[in-house]
């Protein structure tokens, strides 16, 4: 099993702390993803995490419901991907983020295919917004993860992982995976207690159910457009392509 998904998860966010503790009904946030992408097969799934001991509350949670893990350096991001994917010999990642409770595995699937069918060095559908936020997801191999880890000296990339690859598009084989609809407009993840407050409600009315796609929550929200009202007002974060 040498393709991963790094799940990256941390608790001292300076804008929401602790946020992926939070709870979506009966379970953690952390949680909630973990059961989305548990769907994927032939997947390991590794949680990549800090060494600071506010996230020794994550790493209980995790050992709990025995996934992986892994615990690195609190501001240089990059160097835990790749310390990380030599631990757990992964030759594949998939990268992803634990703020992210309505990540479609079915979607992952789609781009990992088109990954491995051309042998990109990088994949991802942040390049040309056309997925909502809170969607999305890059995919690169363990050599373009290698480079970049002796390349990178910003700590912007450093702390960001990927933008030293979409930033100097001549080093590397870079696909941007984007769809005809826009759903850019669209803020499915939690930086806020907005966020939080919007996610409860959506997975309320989904049931609950981890099996749910992208077509349902749009479903809800055409038939509820006033959920939109709690927190799509908000900024999205700042861009880091150049």
């Amino acid at each position: 099993m040498n393709t991963g998904i790094l799940l990256q998860a941390r608790c001292n966010s300076k804008r929401f702390p602790e946020k992926v503790l939070k709870k979506i009904n009966k379970k953690t946030m952390l949680e909630t993803i973990l059961l989305r992408l548990s769907n994927l097969k032939k997947i390991k799934l590794i949680v990549v995490t800090t060494k600071h001991k506010s996230d020794n509350k994550i790493v209980n949670i995790l050992k709990k419901n025995k996934v992986s893990f892994y615990r690195g350096k609190t501001k240089d991001v990059l160097s835990r991907f790749y310390y990380a994917s030599i631990k757990y010999k992964i030759k594949t990642i998939i990268r992803c983020n634990a703020d992210c409770p309505f990540i479609d595995f079915r979607l992952i699937n789609k781009m990992l295919r088109k990954f491995k069918k051309k042998r990109y060095d990088y994949l991802s559908n942040i390049l040309e917004p056309s997925y909502p936020s809170g969607m999305h997801i890059e995919i690169f191999n363990f050599d373009t993860l290698k480079k970049i880890n002796k390349l990178a000296k910003d700590i912007s990339d450093r702390e960001h992982v990927t933008p030293y690859i979409y930033n100097n598009p001549k080093k590397f084989n870079i696909y941007s995976y984007k769809q005809k609809i826009d759903m850019s407009k669209h803020r499915w993840t939690v930086d806020y207690p907005e966020d939080l407050l919007f996610t409860r409600k959506v997975y309320n009315k989904l049931n609950y159910n981890n099996n749910f796609n992208t077509s349902d929550v749009l479903k809800i929200l055409n038939n509820n457009p006033d959920l939109k009202k709690i927190n799509y007002f908000l900024k999205k974060n700042q861009n880091l392509l150049k």
